[in-house]
């Protein structure tokens, strides 16, 4: 079928490497089994060669050592790739068997490749896969790829201080203290990680523990060194200097082992002035417990899985799908706006699947046999199954659904909305991480039913989906803007806030000059945090995490 390999190639195409900041750093390793010998006299030197795709063209990106004579080799080089959820990151890796002598490729003979996503394989954790010859037939060796997460900033640290013994600054009353935490940056700058409350009248202070990411506190280097200064507030912000300290993240840690830590507070012009001089006070750290903060691929590599369900408009707004006009017009060649919307975010999502079947339900439309309205029908007519085999077969059903039904009115979308919100809340009774569900709303127009989607998100908000929202056509697409959350916080016709923002709205018109790669990120960009803030609020570990936090890796 022609016109759904145009889809494809124009879903797939033009990635490149884009500047956005990466979600992570994953650290690949690679074995593989059976390679036939090179002759009967020696054992095969094999090198594995990582490339990337980039606008069509496979590029290196790094490779493994040369391991002499194996034919099942275990490689020690790690290969580091920079991982982006919103992207579809095609890899292939390359076997080669390097001649004696000589590491180049030029000379070596070619065993045989395995092409994939870093979507599958971090998805999965660990990949096995046949190699496959030129011709794409596959022998009888194979290669695995292991995926880890290079981490280590993303935790958080709970601190608690308190102090004992501070100068008194104030003629009529005792000094009313605060404390003050920088990070010494490498350039030789200081930035404030945080500023307790003030005591008032109080020479004793307890302060409030607080709560703050390893990364701002000390840029995840244990050893950076932390300045703490003490000062007596006052009404005109002519806060009176008490003393202050140095001390790091590392040296913090020792509480963790029951060892109460305290430090001198000094005031260096006393200390230079002043024979007797011993302190103006002591600071005492009462707690500092770490706090796992887990990332995305922790509950994916967890075995969390991405449900991914679609709802198409099938208004009269969208014009005849006979007519060539129309937003549902099937080209031979050339995809309408809602296959290109529908395959560039599905190409993403589908990694994340294990089953690759995926719910499509349609809205706005008079639908067979009695031709009554319906705002969330099967699009296969099967109520009971409404699942597509993959993304192809999520388009056939599409294009096989339109000459059944009548393009109707209006445009509402809080049925379907509730329908996946039925499904997440029996998977948020589990308690688990261990599925994610995924609603992408194809629609032409401004909805009709604003005041019950508002509801339906807010409802959604406390459950563990996030809705992506497309406009396509050349509507205009302002109102539909409220829904995210971006601007201000969505409330329920009651006033109730949404608990987190889940719902991104993009028009398509935005991106109708631009590869369906730039859409696809733009509205999955913001899924993994969505992700993350669920699980993490909710206190949910990922699953399996015994088995994946025996392996993981810290960065220094």
């Amino acid at each position: 079928m022609k016109s759904m390999s145009n889809i494809y190639e124009s879903a797939e195409a033009t990635l490149g490497f884009i500047s956005s900041p990466c979600l992570a750093k994953v650290e690949l390793r690679v074995a593989s089994r059976g390679i036939s010998d090179r002759d009967a006299l020696s054992k095969p030197d094999p090198c594995v060669v990582l490339k990337m795709q980039s606008h069509g063209q496979w590029f290196e990106v790094d490779r493994t050592e040369v391991i002499r004579s194996s034919s099942s080799p275990v490689f020690s080089k790690i290969l580091l790739v920079d991982y982006y959820f919103e992207e579809v990151q095609r890899l292939r890796f390359e076997l080669h068997d390097i001649s004696s002598g000589n590491n180049g490729l030029r000379d070596a003979d070619f065993l045989g490749a395995l092409e994939c996503t870093l979507g599958q394989i971090v998805s999965q954790r660990k990949l096995t896969k046949a190699l496959l010859k030129q011709g794409n037939t596959s022998g009888k060796s194979s290669i695995t790829v292991t995926a880890e997460e290079l981490s280590g900033n993303d935790d958080y640290v709970e601190l608690s201080f308190s102090a004992r013994k501070l100068d008194d600054k104030d003629f009529f009353s005792k000094s009313d203290p605060f404390l003050e935490i920088f990070r010494l940056n490498d350039d030789g700058t200081e930035s404030l990680v945080h500023r307790t409350e003030t005591i008032m009248n109080n020479l004793s202070p307890v302060w409030k523990s607080f709560k703050v990411s390893l990364n701002t506190l000390c840029s995840g280097d244990h050893d950076r060194e932390l300045k703490c200064t003490v000062w007596d507030w006052d009404s005109n912000g002519k806060h009176d200097f008490i003393g202050e300290f140095q001390t790091t993240f590392k040296e913090m840690r020792i509480e963790q082992e029951g060892k109460q830590l305290q430090w001198e507070c000094i005031n260096p012009k006393y200390q230079m002035k002043k024979k007797n001089y011993r302190n103006s006070g002591v600071v005492i750290l009462n707690h500092c417990k770490i706090i796992k903060m887990y990332s995305f691929l922790d509950y994916i590599m967890g075995g969390c899985q991405i449900q991914f369900t679609v709802a198409i408009d099938f208004t009269a707004s969208n014009g005849d799908p006979r007519n060539s006009c129309s937003l549902h017009y099937i080209h031979p060649y050339q995809p309408n706006e809602y296959l290109k919307a529908l395959v560039a975010v599905g190409e993403i999502c589908q990694d994340y699947d294990s089953d690759k079947m995926f719910p499509v339900f349609g809205f706005g439309a008079l639908i067979p046999p009695d031709f009554k309205v319906s705002h969330d029908f099967a699009v296969n007519f099967d109520e009971d199954n409404p699942e597509c085999a993959g993304i192809q077969g999520v388009v056939e059903a599409y294009q096989n659904c339109l000459p059944k039904i009548q393009l109707y009115g209006p445009t509402n979308i809080a049925p379907i909305i509730q329908k996946v919100a039925l499904s997440a809340s029996e998977e948020m009774h589990t308690k688990e991480a261990m599925e994610y569900f995924i609603l992408l709303i194809l629609t032409d127009g401004v909805i009709t039913d604003m005041a019950d989607t508002r509801e339906a998100i807010v409802h959604a908000s406390h459950l563990p989906m996030s809705v992506i929202i497309v406009g396509v056509g050349n509507a205009d697409f302002t109102d539909m803007q409220i829904l995210d959350g971006d601007d201000g916080i969505l409330r329920s016709p009651k006033g109730e806030p949404v608990l987190r923002d889940i719902v991104q709205f993009v028009p398509f018109k935005d991106f109708k000059h631009a590869s369906p790669a730039a859409l696809a990120k733009s509205v999955l960009a913001e899924v993994p945090n969505q992700v993350v803030d669920y699980y993490n609020a909710k206190g949910i570990k990922p699953k399996c995490m015994s088995d994946y936090e025996s392996t993981r890796t810290f960065s220094p």
